[in-house]
């Protein structure tokens, strides 16, 4: 009976900034800075450790060009490893890494084959009897269904094509090279390595065709476990295909339902006891949690009045579950009773007052505005100005909160 093994892996994006935290502590975004780079060092351990047979990257090795060569430094010394290991690695050119892109270069091993990017190829395996097919990106935009060019399977032989693509379409990543799976189905391969889909997908399972997800989550918008696949094949057919989880970091949301809490330390309770189940997580990797608080509470003005001893709060108590476990940003949006809305002179009511100023276009023409030059102003990496947009509402109600709580003339 013939076995081998090899591992899947794309978009390891080498070089991309992880948002979050980065400008509120210095050895925090260090470690996040080297996030990716490690999962990548945790993968090349575990293939040799595993003696598989190759390892397939689809795509998006590099977030784009180099500043400098230690990107291309650090990737060249990790392939190395797995060259004296007798691993070779086959690899295509994404959107953010295609010809057009990178503009240097570093010698890699001869064991390390990139597929050309003016056609699709056959690149073989002798030892395993593997006919591995796949075409690089030349340019950050490939709009056409590339995977209609890709080579016919070789008879008696295991087939596995690698592409980067948006496959079956995906709401949250541009389209690039686009396909069916029955396109793909009717090549004939066993295996297709697909990349450019962040969160792990498997399309088919007859062929196994299969998204394994970036190596390192880069914001809260790619929340949970990030890793491989370790796809294991007898006599040419695939048996089973195993996720491995390599992040170093790893970004969560967490809703809080302070409905009934009627004081802040009891809401600072209850936000500890919702972070406890990340501990076990925490143990082995940074954790970032978004903290997203919600509910009818008559601590609300209170907790709104000082946003800033509020924020340091919540991270008291994420630290007081597990030292790693850093608020990458807190979101509220509670409420107050209705009995207990404060009026103010005259019997005005000043949350009815506010209640639809958030909806006037001109208010949001220069509200918006303003957040895009704040966000403009910001280091890089810091700020995602589409994400704020599309919380813009959510902005908007938090300020409102604020407002009100201060108006109550109550503090935390």
């Amino acid at each position: 009976m013939s076995r081998f093994q090899f591992v899947h892996a794309a978009d390891l994006h080498l070089g991309s900034p992880l948002t979050g935290l980065a400008g509120r502590d210095a050895d925090l975004a260090r470690r996040l800075a080297a996030a990716g780079r490690g999962a990548f060092e945790d993968l090349v351990t575990a293939a040799i450790e595993r003696k598989v047979a190759f390892v397939v990257v689809a795509g998006d090795i590099y977030d784009g060009d180099w500043a400098d060569a230690s990107i291309g430094l650090f990737f060249a010394r990790q392939v190395g490893r797995l060259d004296r290991a007798g691993i070779p690695v086959v690899m295509v050119r994404g959107n953010h890494d295609a010809e057009s892109v990178i503009t240097r270069s570093i010698t890699l091993p001869q064991s390390v084959h990139v597929f050309p990017s003016n056609r699709a190829t056959t690149h073989r395996l002798d030892a395993w009897k593997v006919a591995l097919h796949g075409r690089s990106f030349p340019n950050r935009a490939v709009e056409e269904n590339i995977a209609l060019g890709y080579p016919a399977a070789v008879p008696g032989w295991f087939n596995l094509g690698v592409l980067h693509t948006s496959c079956a379409g995906y709401a949250e990543h541009a389209t690039y090279a686009p396909c069916s799976v029955q396109d793909l189905a009717l090549r004939g391969y066993e295996y297709w390595a697909l990349g450019h889909i962040h969160e792990y997908q498997e399309l088919s399972q007859d062929p196994w065709i299969v998204f394994p997800g970036n190596l390192q989550g880069r914001s809260v918008r790619e929340c949970g476990p990030r890793g491989a696949v370790l796809v294991t094949v007898e006599d040419g057919r695939v048996r089973d295909v195993e996720r491995l989880v390599f992040d170093r970091a790893r970004f969560e949301r967490l809703a809080v339902d302070l409905s009934g809490v009627s004081e802040p330390s009891a809401a600072h309770e209850r936000v500890e006891a919702a972070l406890r189940p990340l501990a076990p997580v925490a143990a082995s990797r940074l954790i970032l949690v978004r903290v997203h608080l919600t509910g009818e509470s008559a601590a609300h003005d209170r907790l709104c009045a000082d946003r800033d001893d509020l924020a340091a709060e919540v991270q008291a108590a994420a630290h007081r579950v597990h030292e790693e476990i850093w608020l990458e940003r807190l979101k509220v949006e509670t409420r107050r009773p209705q009995a207990e809305i404060p009026a103010f002179a005259a019997g005005i009511d000043p949350s009815a007052l506010m209640a639809d100023i958030d909806r006037d276009p001109d208010f949001r023409e220069r509200a918006q505005a303003a957040l895009a030059e704040i966000v403009r102003k910001m280091p890089a990496g810091v700020a995602d100005e589409a994400a704020i947009e599309a919380e813009f509402d959510a902005l908007c109600a938090e300020a409102q909160a604020l407002v009100l709580g201060r108006l109550s003339g109550r503090s935390c």
